[in-house]
C-alpha cells in the first residue's frame, strides 16, 4: 500500500506506541517485584520471588521460563551491544526507549520499500514485477524480523527468541483482521440503501449500527477466500500435535513450508495473470496527480489563498474556480467545460489520458449523479480535497503556496485504492530514469534500514521481556505489528474515509492480501528456521489464534459484500479475546 501523509504516519505510530507505555508498565510492575531474582541451583520456573521459601504452585504471577540469557541478564553481568557498538541496557525504561527507536527505524524501512515499490510499478505496469516482486517486497519487513528472531545465538537462545518472530507473524494478522478491518468499516461508512448496499459519500445515519455501513465488490470477497486458503499450512503443521505424533514433526514442518512457499508462488502467479489489485494501485496513483494538478492550477491562476488563516478551505476563492471553468454561465459544470479546464493543466511526470481525468473528476464530485457538477458539490470536492492535501504534508503549514506545492510533490510517489474498470488504463511516465533512480534508492535506503535494524529490535524486545517478566511473545505480538504495519493502517483509513465502495473495496482487498502474505511467505520463513536449526515447534495456542481470525473474519468476508457498522464490533472484540485465548491457553492449560 502507498504511504500518503508521511508526518500524520509518524505521528500516529508515535501516539499508538506511546499508548502502550501505561500498560506494559503495569504488567511491569506486576510481573516483578522490583529486584533481580536470584539463579535458583535448579532451573526451575519462578514467580516474583518476594517469597523464596513459596513454592511455585502458590506464586500469584505468571510462572516463566528462565533462559540462560534471561539468567545472564539478570546476573547484572552486563549487556551484549548489537554489532558491537549499537547501545544496549539492562533497565525497563531504556529497553523500552530502545524498542520504540529500533521500532521507527523499521516503520522507516516499510516506508522505503513501499514507496520504491510503487514507483517500479507506475514505470513497468502490471505483470511479473507488480505481481511477484512488489508482494514479496510488502512482506519483507515482517520476514526479515522473523528470520533475524532465530538465527543468532546458540539453539537454546534461538528457542527464545523466535517466539518474538512467532509473536509478530500471529500479531501482524489478527492487528491487520481486528483493528485495522473494523477502523475502516467506521471510517467508511455511508448510509445503507433499501437493497443493503452503501450509497457513496452519503453519511448521514451517524452511529446507527444496522442503517450505515461499507459495501466492497465481488473481487474482494474472492480475496477473503485466497485467505482463508492461505491457512492450510498452519493445519498441516498442527497435525502431529492434533493426532499426537511427535516422531513426525520434523518431517511435517518442512512438508508444511513446501506448501507455504508453494502457496506463496500460485498467489503471485495468481497476480501477475489476474492482476486486478495491480491495476487499483496503479488508478489512484493516476487520481493523485489529477488532484494536485487541479490544485496546483488554481494556485498559480492567482484567485487568492485556497485556505483562510485558521486553516480551512476558503470557500469563496473555490467558487471563484467554479465560475472561471463554467464557461456558459449556467451553474453547472458539464463534461466539455471540465475537460477544457484539464486541457490547460500541465501534468508533470505523466502523459495523462484527459478523457480518463474527466471520469475521474466527474466519479469524484457528481453525487447527484445527474452527469454535471453542481456549486455545491464542486465546493464539497475541492474542500475535500484541500484537506486530504494538508494532512498529507502536515508540516508545510496552512499557507496554499507551500502545502500545494509539497502535495504535488509528494503525489509523484503515492498511490493508494481505486476500482473501475476506466482507471486501468496505464499512463506514459515522462522522465522514467529519473523515476527509475528514486525508486532504486528507495528499495535500497528500504532493505539496507531494515536488515540493519531488525536484529537489534529484537535483541530489545527481547532484553525488554527480561527485565518485566513480560512473555516476549506479547510485546511482539502488541507492539512489532505497529512498527510494520503502522503507515499501511493510516493510508487505509484516510481512503477509506472516502467513502465510497470502490475505494473501501479496495482498501479491504490490500487487508486481506497483507493477511495472506504473512500467512504465507512469513510462515515459510518461519519454518525454515525452525527445520534448519532443528527446534521444536511448539506454538499451539499461537496457531489457534491465527486460525480462529482468519477463518471467522474470512467465511464472515467472503459470503457478503455489505457490512454494516455493528460488524466492527465483531472484529474489536476478536483482539482482545485472541490476547486472553493465548494467555489462558499457555499459562493456565500449560499448551505452550
Amino acid at each position: 500500500m502507498a504511504r500518503p501523509a508521511a508526518v500524520r504516519f509518524h505521528a500516529l505510530f508515535l501516539r499508538l506506541l506511546v499508548s502502550l507505555i501505561p500498560i506494559l508498565l503495569l504488567l511491569a510492575c506486576r510481573g516483578s517485584s522490583g529486584r533481580l531474582i536470584s539463579p535458583p541451583a535448579v532451573d526451575l520456573p519462578y514467580s516474583d520471588g518476594v517469597n523464596s521459601g513459596r513454592s511455585a504452585g502458590s506464586a500469584p504471577f505468571l510462572l516463566l521460563q528462565r533462559t540462560a540469557r534471561s539468567r545472564r541478564f539478570s546476573a547484572a553481568e552486563g549487556c551484549e551491544q548489537t554489532y558491537g557498538f549499537l547501545p544496549c541496557t539492562t533497565t525497563v525504561v531504556g529497553n523500552l526507549f530502545l524498542v520504540l527507536a529500533y521500532g521507527f527505524l523499521m516503520f522507516k524501512a516499510a516506508t522505503f520499500l513501499s514507496a520504491g515499490s510503487e514507483l517500479l510499478l507506475e514505470l513497468l505496469g502490471p505483470g511479473i514485477i507488480g505481481g511477484l516482486f512488489l508482494p514479496i517486497l510488502g512482506a519483507f519487513p515482517d520476514a526479515l524480523l522473523i528470520l533475524v528472531s532465530g538465527l543468532s545465538g546458540s539453539k537454546e537462545e534461538a528457542q527464545d527468541q523466535v517466539l518474538i518472530g512467532m509473536g509478530l507473524l500471529a500479531g501482524s494478522t489478527v492487528f491487520l483482521l481486528t483493528l485495522l478491518w473494523g477502523s475502516c468499516v467506521v471510517v467508511g461508512k455511508c448510509d445503507l440503501s433499501d437493497n443493503s448496499v452503501s450509497v457513496d459519500s452519503k453519511d448521514t445515519r451517524g452511529c446507527s449500527l444496522s442503517g450505515s455501513g461499507v459495501s466492497t465488490d465481488l473481487q474482494t470477497s474472492y480475496a477473503a477466500r485466497i485467505m482463508i486458503i492461505s491457512i492450510i499450512p498452519f493445519v498441516i503443521v498442527q497435525l502431529p500435535k492434533i493426532f499426537n505424533f511427535a516422531s513426525a514433526q520434523r518431517l511435517i514442518i518442512l512438508i508444511s513450508f513446501i506448501v507455504s512457499a508453494g502457496l506463496v508462488l500460485s498467489y503471485c502467479l495468481y497476480q501477475i495473470f489476474q492482476p486486478w489489485i495491480q491495476k487499483r494501485r496503479l488508478a489512484y496513483a493516476k487520481l493523485k496527480h489529477v488532484i494536485s494538478g487541479i490544485l496546483k492550477h488554481a494556485q498559480m491562476q492567482a484567485l487568492g489563498r485556497l485556505v483562510t488563516s485558521e486553516g480551512e478551505p476558503n470557500k469563496q476563492v473555490i467558487k471563484k474556480l467554479f465560475h472561471k471553468i463554467d464557461l456558459d454561465e449556467n451553474n453547472l459544470l458539464s463534461r466539455s467545460e471540465l475537460r477544457a479546464f484539464i486541457i490547460g493543466i500541465q501534468f508533470e511526470e505523466i502523459d495523462l489520458d484527459r478523457d480518463d481525468a474527466v471520469d475521474k473528476v466527474m466519479d469524484e464530485f457528481d453525487t447527484s449523479g445527474n452527469a454535471s457538477i453542481e456549486e455545491e458539490e464542486f465546493i464539497h470536492g475541492i474542500s475535500r480535497w484541500i484537506l486530504e492535501a494538508k494532512h498529507s504534508v502536515a508540516d508545510s503549514g496552512a499557507y496554499s503556496k507551500k502545502f500545494v506545492h509539497d502535495f504535488h510533490r509528494k503525489t509523484k510517489e503515492e498511490h493508494d485504492m481505486l476500482i473501475d474498470k476506466s482507471d486501468e488504463v496505464v499512463e506514459e511516465i515522462g522522465n522514467p530514469t529519473l523515476v527509475y533512480a528514486k525508486a532504486i534508492l528507495f528499495l535500497l535506503l528500504g532493505t539496507i534500514v531494515a536488515v540493519a535494524f531488525a536484529d537489534p529490535l529484537v535483541d530489545a524486545v527481547d532484553n525488554f521481556s527480561a527485565a518485566t517478566n513480560i512473555p516476549s511473545f506479547f510485546i511482539s505480538f502488541i507492539a512489532m505489528p505497529l512498527a510494520t504495519n503502522s503507515s499501511e493502517a493510516v493510508s487505509a483509513l484516510i481512503f477509506a474515509a472516502r467513502k465510497k465502495k470502490r475505494t473501501s473495496s479496495l482498501t479491504f482487498s490490500e487487508i486481506y492480501g497483507g493477511v495472506t502474505m504473512n500467512n504465507t511467505l512469513c510462515l515459510a520463513v518461519f519454518l525454515a528456521l525452525v527445520y534448519l536449526r532443528h527446534l521444536t515447534w511448539d506454538f499451539s495456542s499461537e496457531v489457534l489464534v491465527i486460525l480462529l481470525v482468519c477463518i471467522v473474519m474470512g467465511l464472515f468476508t467472503s459470503f457478503r459484500t455489505t457490512f454494516p457498522l455493528w460488524t466492527c464490533l465483531v472484529a474489536y472484540l476478536l483482539y482482545p479475546f485472541s490476547l486472553a485465548l493465548v494467555y489462558v491457553l499457555d499459562f493456565t492449560f500449560g499448551w505452550s
